[in-house]
This record gives structure tokens, C-alpha cells and sequence, in this order.
């Protein structure tokens, strides 16, 4: 059995993720093999691929080698295109408690509809397939959808001040239906994916079991319970149901963890984890679920993720040791970091280095950076 520190966790974390920028084609990224969260107001995901390639990222709105859509816990992500069909019917939950935990309902809403849970997800994907045939925003298909599904599948919305489909079921009933987001399109819209596959009537097992495969090779070693709050079930689903097969046990701090067996060799030598990044909110290195282990200190937890309006993080010298937020001037971006750990004049110079690869990927011909 291999036992690890921390550090070394982080060193080969942070190699699996791309970020000594040894690929320079965005295709290629290992995060694509579970998707890039992406806030297109905030340009997280290019800014993600800015932080793992050596040059400019390409449009991801418009590389038919990618899709958006929402996916993991109903979040929106790009995928690769040639894998998304695959996905779709992997997103489809094995059994009814899989349905309640993704849609996140408790069993006396389920027992209210008159359904089983697996049964309302796929009923709200069948009406999401009639309704959305042409692209539409996201409040037109909400509303169109409203009047066509049963009345236990809505709600009332205290925002919004009207009644409609509960929000999370409509996430993670849209892929299902064979409908993707429009990249790149403020507000939300929903179109059709060309080829429109059908809704899966089971789930692919083996799909969802490799997409567990590749949390745990990405954010690693790592548990069951881990990979079940990236994918939004339950540690007794992932683990009576999707638990990959090939695995080494690993401990840390003498507790056990599990990564892919043939990723242990990268863990027991990983490269020094030199890199000095600006990683967005959301980050792929960022969706971790043991927060505790990527930054200790719970107050300096609370600075980086946040119920609303997360910063973006600062990697350096293996740690995530501050913040940063932007604002745009005129063709120039402000820049403001907050230094959660010491940072040596070295990794200060480098940061000013990646805020003008921030700058440029959001179309400003330069950088201020501030510190606090």
C-alpha cells in the first residue's frame, strides 16, 4: 500500500490537471474527460484552458469539437462532442434513490408527484424534447414546459414569482432530452443537438462508472464519497453501482483513498509544482470536494468559495495561496489579488504575467495588478 502526503497529493494533482502547460492542444486536456464548467459572463472556461495552454485558447463557442450543456449536478459544462452522446446516457440515474439525490428531493416530494423519481425525471425530459425544437432562452422553454407536464413537477418560484418547473429537474432533464446550451449566449438558450439521439430508455453503466474513474484520476487519490458529490448522487450509489473496478488503495494521513492503478506511478513521482496560475472560479482544479486538503485554513476556504461570487484562486508553489478579482477600465483590467499565504516578489512578477493572459482572452490590450 502507497502512503502520501499532502504536498504530494497536490504536486500530482496539479500535473493531472494540466497546468505545467504540456499540451498545447485544448482537445487534448485531461479536464475534458469530465468537462469544464463554464459562467460565459465570467469567462471561466477559457480562462481555465488559458491557465493549461502554452498560447491563446480557442473559441470554445465556436470548435465543433465541443458542447455545452448541463451536466454534472445540473451545472453547465463543455464536453468533448464525440464523447457527449455517451455521457448523455450516462447522466440518466441507475435507480430512484440515484433520481432523488441528483434532482435534489426528499422522498415526501417524490411520493407527492405519484411517480417514482427515475420515472419524473424522464417524463420532464420527454416534454422538454416536444417543447424545445428550435433554439429558445431558458425562460421561454421553462414556461413552454410549464404547461405540458404534470402539475407535482412544478413549483413555486419566490424569485421569479411564478409558478414553473422546478429548476434542477429542467437541468437534468434538458441533455436527456437531446438538448444542448448555446455557447457563448447571454441569457441562456436551449437548442437541439444535430442528430438528436434518443432519450435513453437505461442507463450506460460503464460510462458513469469511468466518468467516477476520472474524478478520482484527476482529484486524487480520493473516496467514493468524493466522486459522488462531483457527480451529485450518493456515496452508496457510486458505490454499489459505479465504483471502478481497477483501483489502488493509497493512504493519507492514515485514512484511505483510491486512485486509477495506472495513474500510481505519476502519484509516487510527480513533476515540482512550479506553476504559477490564475485559476477562475470554477476552475476544474477547484471542483475538489475535500476542500479541506487543497487549503486547511477554513477561514481562507470561506475567501474562495463563497455562496455567491467566487474569486478566482492564485496557484502557487503547489498551494492555493490567494484570490484575485477584475474589473475592466476602459481597454485595461484591474487586477486586485489578496495574498492568502506569503508570495515571494518571483511569484508576484509571474502573477502580473498571467493577469495579461487574463487581459487578452477577454479582449483588453492589458493589465494592473493591485495587491491587498
Amino acid at each position: 500500500m502507497l502512503d502520501v502526503d499532502r504536498k504530494q497529493v497536490l504536486a500530482y494533482r496539479i500535473a493531472a490537471h494540466g497546468l505545467h502547460r504540456e499540451d498545447d492542444d485544448a482537445g487534448a486536456l485531461g479536464v475534458f474527460d469530465l468537462g469544464v464548467q463554464d459562467v460565459t459572463q465570467r469567462d471561466t472556461a477559457a480562462l481555465a484552458l488559458a491557465a493549461r495552454l502554452p498560447g491563446p485558447p480557442p473559441s470554445l463557442a465556436d470548435d465543433d469539437r465541443f458542447v455545452l450543456a448541463w451536466t454534472h449536478r445540473g451545472a453547465p459544462h463543455y464536453h468533448r462532442a464525440e464523447a457527449f452522446p455517451a455521457l448523455i446516457r450516462a447522466l440518466l440515474p441507475v435507480d430512484d434513490a440515484d433520481a432523488e439525490a441528483r434532482m435534489l428531493w426528499q422522498r415526501k416530494e417524490v411520493a407527492a408527484v405519484g411517480m417514482p423519481a427515475k420515472e419524473v425525471l424522464l417524463t420532464a425530459a420527454r416534454a422538454m424534447r416536444k417543447v424545445v425544437t428550435t433554439p429558445m432562452t431558458k425562460g421561454a422553454a421553462s414556461a413552454a414546459v410549464t404547461r405540458v407536464i404534470p402539475e407535482g413537477l412544478s413549483r413555486w418560484c419566490r424569485p421569479c414569482q411564478a409558478t414553473h418547473i422546478h429548476e434542477q429537474l429542467m437541468r437534468l432533464a434538458t441533455p436527456l432530452a437531446g438538448i444542448r446550451l448555446e455557447a457563448g449566449v447571454h441569457p441562456a438558450t436551449l437548442a437541439p443537438l444535430k442528430g438528436r439521439p434518443r432519450i435513453p430508455a437505461t442507463t450506460d453503466v460503464a460510462t458513469a462508472t469511468a466518468t467516477v474513474a476520472s474524478y478520482l484520476r484527476l482529484h486524487g487519490p480520493a473516496t467514493a464519497a468524493d466522486a459522488a458529490g462531483f457527480v451529485g448522487t450518493t456515496r452508496a450509489t457510486v458505490e454499489k453501482h459505479l465504483w471502478p473496478g481497477d483501483l489502488t488503495e493509497v493512504r493519507m494521513d492514515g485514512r484511505a483513498r483510491y486512485l486509477p492503478a495506472g495513474a500510481v506511478a505519476a502519484l509516487e513521482h510527480p513533476p515540482e509544482p512550479t506553476p504559477v496560475r490564475l485559476l477562475p472560479p470554477w476552475d476544474p482544479y477547484l471542483q475538489a470536494r475535500d476542500r479541506a486538503l487543497l487549503v486547511p485554513d477554513k477561514a481562507h476556504q470561506k475567501q474562495l468559495w463563497k455562496i455567491l461570487g467566487n474569486p478566482g484562486a492564485v496557484l502557487a508553489d503547489g498551494e492555493l495561496a490567494g484570490a484575485w478579482r477584475t474589473k475592466s477600465s476602459g481597454k485595461r483590467l484591474d487586477v486586485t489579488v489578496t495574498a492568502l499565504l506569503p508570495l515571494r516578489k518571483a511569484v508576484r512578477a509571474e502573477v502580473e504575467a498571467e493577469a495579461e493572459r487574463v487581459a487578452a482572452v477577454r479582449g483588453l490590450t492589458g493589465a494592473r495588478v493591485s495587491w491587498s
